[in-house]
């Protein structure tokens, strides 16, 4: 543990990430991909909490499900997410890793309820521990619910895993001269409307002085490296000179 910077992280994964190439939907070769990420650097001794997101799933009931109403496709989303976390799951503890999965909708026959003292003490026993549905309430994004969980469990920082490499002034993927900051101010993020993560996730972050980290999770090796305090992707940070 001497060399690593952070002991105890919060990844937050989105939903899409899991669909690889499809549709919609879960890859199991992105699963695959990310379990072995994250294998190498629990394995380093580092403590790890996921979130993860739910929008390959229910992105594609959206698509047909006119006239759902904001707190019912709200409902969708998280169990979406709980979806997510057991794909997640399953392909964590096919490498070998000890995981519990807590949820903040209570469905006790799959997962644990969230309880945070229970959530820290499954970290201290060395199991990754995947955080499900959100919130537990509508009007709440995964981004905030990352924060939070992040802050409740005291991690280092929050890990944003993407499949670009940081934070941009436009998107890369459709604009070639968009500009990397490696570093970045919360303020400065919320000022250039730069979309890291929500407003809300952002303010609480800021007001906990928890970094954000956002970095390329597709590429391997790369959340190893940034436990390790190299320079990966990109850092929000409380303040930063942006040129």
């Amino acid at each position: 543990m001497a060399n690593v910077k952070y002991k105890r992280i919060l990844l937050k994964l989105s939903g899409e990430a899991l669909m690889g190439k499809l549709d919609y939907g879960i890859d199991p070769d992105v699963v695959k991909l990310f379990a072995e990420e994250i294998k190498s650097v629990h394995s380093l001794g580092v403590q790890v909490g996921i979130v993860i997101g739910g929008g390959n799933i229910y992105r594609g009931v959206e698509a047909s499900s006119d006239g759902i109403d904001k707190v019912t496709g709200d409902h969708m989303g998280m169990l979406a997410t709980v979806i997510n976390a057991l794909a997640l799951q399953s392909g964590l503890e096919h490498k070998g890793m000890f995981t519990r999965c807590l949820t903040a909708i209570n469905m006790e026959k799959v997962a644990e309820p969230f309880i945070r003292r229970r959530a820290i003490r499954h970290l201290e026993k060395n199991r990754i521990v995947i955080f499900a549905a959100g919130t537990g309430n509508p009007y709440f994004t995964t981004d905030t619910a990352a924060a939070l969980r992040a802050i409740e469990i005291e991690a280092d920082a929050i890990l944003k895993g993407t499949r670009v490499d940081g934070i941009y002034d436009s998107d890369p993927e459709k604009n070639a001269s968009a500009v990397h900051f490696p570093e970045i101010s919360y303020s400065d993020v919320l000022k250039k409307n730069l979309r890291v993560m929500d407003l809300t996730a952002i303010t609480l972050s800021k007001e906990n002085s928890l970094p954000i980290i956002v970095f390329n999770m597709n590429k391997p090796g790369n959340l190893k490296r940034l436990v390790l305090g190299e320079q990966v992707g990109s850092r929000v940070v409380e303040s930063s000179v942006v040129h």
